[in-house]
């Protein structure tokens, strides 16, 4: 920084700097040769503007209240039908109950995202902790569903979580091609989400494929062992809970180090840093703990309604229309990230591709390492305490479920290398991937009922 700008900063203290919005979306670019000359590169900064984007902001409602009336009415009218035992064609019940429950949980994601962020800005978070919390937030709903999948078919519930993994990992691999390039054909992203990202990459496909070979094991040989029981579950889905606390803790620590160095090279004063933490909430809408406690039952309860019809789409389809389990959890799990995708679509159509990028990478760490053991855990609690008799229980060393536990490494090796090569996808990267999962989902089709 020149001496002239220390003098003048020296002069007013209370003078704020255009440095402020460094690395915000919208900035300055006179300001990225002040990072670049310090070696952070501005355009890999993880901090952005939270809330609604400014278009939107001046209207008084926002664009999901539409959407919520619209779930929540279509969600009534089928409850009336069931009340007065009006029957429906079977196919058209599972369609009218799959539509419903998935427009009220993408819903509720998005609620739960805009309470958390309310709650967020009124309790003074940094924006990395805003952001890490919101996307674990928005799980809650695909934890719903799952909950009430396990009674209807607790096959059906693991099958979906599973295979979500791959479908995210297919979205993530996808966008990476179409995103814009630097001058070295890359496209990076945050150091911070790479690093820790990387080790949860490799972490994730070492573990699923321990699993799948032991399981192939006890298969082929005369070993009793030919299911999991509920305490197998139970310690599998702890230690991949352990796993993602960690993850956790290495991602907000390294974000936190990256935001310091930021404003320890434009040599930020203290009410630089507090105006720049108003600059991430500056589309975030003032609320009352009133009105955020709202917000939470509404995406609390639309997650529960949600949750019910999508279980009731499983069951029309395994029971009433007679498809077999396999082809409704991959139905199910299609179906199961379209929230994730719209914001990842609406993010990139306005260039926003940090958050982009954030939430479908966090699709892939979340899932392995949080919906997947919430899953095991939820099987085994309804194994031991509720119905140890489902005739789907245990969850046994089948064809299908040692090749969605196998393939989780070469999908999962294959990103962390290609996230090791500063994410550079090209048209190889991305064929590799589409390969991969399409010969998961063509075997389990073909064998794994």
């Amino acid at each position: 920084m020149k001496q002239s700008e220390k003098d003048m900063q020296s002069e007013h203290p209370n003078k704020v700097r255009p440095e402020v919005a460094a690395g915000l979306p919208g900035s300055p670019p006179i300001l990225k040769k002040y990072l670049r000359k310090a070696g952070i590169e501005p355009d890999r900064l993880s901090i952005l503007h939270l809330g609604r984007p400014p278009n939107l902001l001046k209207y008084k409602n926002p664009p999901w209240a539409r959407r919520m009336i619209l779930g929540y009415a279509l969600w009534l009218a089928l409850f009336v039908l069931d009340l007065y035992q009006i029957e429906l064609p079977a196919y058209l019940d599972a369609a009218f109950s799959l539509a419903t429950g998935l427009i009220i949980i993408q819903v509720a994601c998005q609620v739960l995202v805009v309470a958390t962020e309310r709650f967020a800005a009124r309790m003074k978070w940094t924006h990395y902790v805003a952001g890490t919390v919101s996307e674990i937030l928005s799980t809650l709903p695909e934890c719903i569903v799952i909950a009430f999948l396990i009674p209807v078919s607790p096959l059906t519930a693991f099958t979906v979580a599973m295979i979500t993994i791959y479908n995210n990992a297919l979205v993530f691999s996808i966008y990476s091609y179409f995103l814009p390039k630097d001058c070295k054909g890359k496209h990076l992203m945050p150091k911070p989400i790479t690093d820790a990202g990387t080790q949860v990459l490799i972490a994730g496909g070492a573990l699923g494929l321990i699993m799948g070979l032991m399981m192939l094991i006890f298969e082929s040989t005369e070993h009793p062992k030919r299911g999991f029981e509920a305490i197998d579950l139970a310690i599998v889905g702890v230690l991949l809970l352990i796993i993602f606390g960690v993850y956790l803790y290495r991602l907000v620590r390294g974000l936190g180090k990256e935001e310091d160095e930021v404003q320890e090279t434009l040599q930020l004063t203290e009410l630089e840093i507090a105006e720049r933490q108003k600059l991430v909430f500056k589309n975030v809408q003032k609320s009352s703990f009133a009105n955020i406690a709202f917000l939470l039952f509404l995406g609390i309860l639309g997650a529960f309604l949600g949750g019910e019809r999508v279980a009731e789409f499983a069951t029309l389809a395994i029971k009433e229309m007679e498809l077999s389990g396999i082809v409704a959890a991959i139905i199910l799990a299609a179906f199961a990230g379209m929230s994730e995708y719209v914001i990842l679509w609406t993010s990139h159509r306005k260039k926003e591709y940090g958050i982009a990028l954030a939430n479908a990478f966090g699709g892939i760490a979340q899932l392995m390492f949080l919906i997947v053991p919430f899953t095991f855990i939820a099987i085994a609690f309804y194994q031991t305490f509720i119905n140890p008799n489902h005739p789907e229980l245990p969850i046994l060393f089948s064809i299908q479920n040692i090749l969605l536990l196998l393939f989780i490494f070469p999908t999962l090796h294959t990103l962390a290398s290609l996230l090791e090569n500063d994410h550079t996808m090209d048209i190889l990267d991305t064929t590799i991937m589409v390969v991969i999962v399409g010969l998961l989902l063509l075997l389990l089709v073909a064998f794994g009922g």
